[in-house]
């Protein structure tokens, strides 16, 4: 059912100081709404700094849509901390406008109203904006409005000199960045245990398929507000209704190699698209697109999870990993926790440390693009229908299938003794615990997030739900005192961030159009 780790579980236990010392970070993304639920008309507020620079508060796609940073942490609870400080900033900040505590977005008028994220004047500003027009153009702004959680986890130097013998990193980068890409093939194999356990969007308004009712084969059904939703499903955010793009699986990009890797990225990046051509770069002088190329940037890959490295300045995502090999991993697949008012807490984050150790110690088979395909269909058996009575799980490429409940609790098995060591090193039982509390939802699905949001959605309404945790969450942040930092640190990033976007803006010495040139030719 799952590999056998018992050999690498007992070396971990003789070895427990290897995993002292893991960093992590998040990333929450979330819309501005007004007091009736529809999208925030409204700038990015100049009180929240500048986002192009601004350490902590960005945009991701849209004006409306906030992106919180949380900077490294190697403790949790700091961690989470920090981040609930950035809400209780931008919940003060924000006044009347609300953050909306679902994946999914409801209130939505006109697409075209969507207004794209802007950055200023600077070239590197123009072109995040022009991404995100392409992106529009050609996938559509809806599903760029989606909201998630990204969870940033580096395994320590110390994991890697006592697993594979390396000294350092620079001298390891071939070694770590192959035990990285080990542990994002069973990630691939395994992680649809996050949408089990943590998907929140089994359900969403019909105005997200206004327009595309006949595009879904979905066996949807309906309740007399307005909700459409499968009975069974977890995460419509992960499905291909959400932030997924078909197009790409073509692409042959694997998780065996650094460099295979890196090469089939810079060849989407440089390969020309027929659609997209015939689309064009302009229009009546206006731009649609940074390139026609199948992907404008790196960054339009969708996956679940990404190998990353911290880049220089002017630096593509691929050639830092080719720098300096794999830093740390993102993994992509966390839904807005809507029963926690910053969309994640402490047992996701702690379930999640468990689950990738796990994924690093776990022997992970290379992966041909047609498996990594295959990998899908356990992934989508779980976002539709993950607690339908009986489900089951396919192992290897669909050879066999077992229970999807069997399967977890195996899974679990091994966690519990991760869970020991760390709960060892800290002095405590809190990762137990969390095994404790999450395992009983493979017999129990009526315990996991997907299920508990969609009753109180039936009960209570979606619309209903959303506005009512956003006021709540909205009235308990803007209460609240902050933890770790205070009004001047934030005030003094605010000033400093837009001094930062003018001093870029000013360094300037290409128009847009060179610019943008030269940056397409040095692909």
């Amino acid at each position: 059912m799952i590999p056998d780790v018992s050999k690498a579980l007992s070396w971990l236990e003789a070895h427990p100081e290897a995993i002292k010392g893991i960093r992590r970070g998040i990333e929450r993304e979330t819309l501005r709404v007004n007091a009736d639920g529809s999208l925030a008309q409204t700038g990015h507020p100049e009180a929240l700094g500048a986002a192009l620079t601004h350490e902590w508060i960005t945009t991701d796609f849209a004006e409306t849509l906030l992106e919180f940073i949380t900077p490294v942490d190697a403790d949790i609870d700091h961690m989470l901390a920090f981040l609930r400080d950035i809400h209780r900033h931008t919940a003060r900040t924000l006044d009347q406008e609300r953050m909306w505590p679902f994946s999914m977005p409801c209130y939505v008028g006109d697409e075209q109203d969507i207004e794209l994220a802007q950055y200023g004047k600077s070239n590197i500003g123009q072109m995040k904006t022009l991404y995100r027009e392409g992106l529009k153009n050609r996938y559509g702004a809806l599903m760029q409005i989606i909201s998630g959680v990204h969870y940033n986890f580096s395994l320590p130097l110390s994991f890697w000199q006592a697993r594979l013998g390396v000294k350092d990193a620079e001298s390891g980068k071939e070694e770590i960045s192959a035990g990285y890409f080990s542990l994002i093939r069973n990630y691939y194999r395994f992680g649809w245990v996050i949408p089990y356990l943590f998907g929140a969007s089994p359900a969403i308004c019909s105005s997200f398929l206004k327009g595309r009712e006949g595009k879904s084969t979905l066996p949807f059904e309906r309740d007399e507000n307005g909700m459409i939703y499968l009975p069974y499903a977890t995460s419509l955010r992960l499905s291909d209704l959400g932030y997924t793009n078909k197009s790409q699986n073509n692409l042959g990009i694997t998780f065996n190699d650094l460099h295979t890797y890196v090469t089939a990225l810079k060849k989407a990046i440089r390969t020309p698209s027929e659609e997209y051509a015939a689309m064009g770069v302009k229009r009546d002088g206006r731009y649609l697109q940074l390139n026609t190329n199948v992907l404008q940037i790196e960054n339009e890959l969708y996956a679940p999870i990404r190998p990353k490295r911290v880049t220089k300045r002017g630096e593509t995502p691929s050639d830092a990993l080719l720098r300096g090999g794999i830093e740390y991993i993102e993994v992509r697949s966390l839904d807005i926790n809507p029963f926690s008012p910053v969309g994640v807490d402490a047992t996701q984050a702690r379930f999640l440390d468990l689950f990738l150790i796990w994924c690093a110690l776990a022997d992970a088979p290379e992966m041909s693009s047609d498996e990594l395909l295959c990998s899908r269909k356990n992934w989508n058996r779980v976002i539709l229908e993950g607690r339908k009575p009986g489900q089951t799980i396919g192992i290897g490429c669909e050879v066999s299938h077992e229970p999807l409940a069997d399967v977890g609790k195996a899974l679990f098995a091994d966690l519990r003794r991760v869970a020991e060591v760390l709960d060892k090193l800290n002095g405590d039982s809190q990762y137990q615990g969390v095994c404790d509390e999450l395992v009983a939802s493979f017999d129990n699905p009526d315990l996991t997030y997907s299920a508990r949001i969609l009753q109180a959605m039936k009960e209570g309404g979606l619309k209903q739900v959303g506005l009512a945790l956003a006021e709540q969450y909205r009235h308990m942040l803007s209460e609240e005192p902050l933890e770790i930092l205070d009004s001047d640190t934030l005030t003094e990033e605010q000033r400093a961030s837009f001094e930062r976007q003018q001093a870029l803006e000013a360094a300037d010495t290409l128009s847009f159009d060179a610019f943008l040139e030269q940056v397409n030719a040095a692909k």
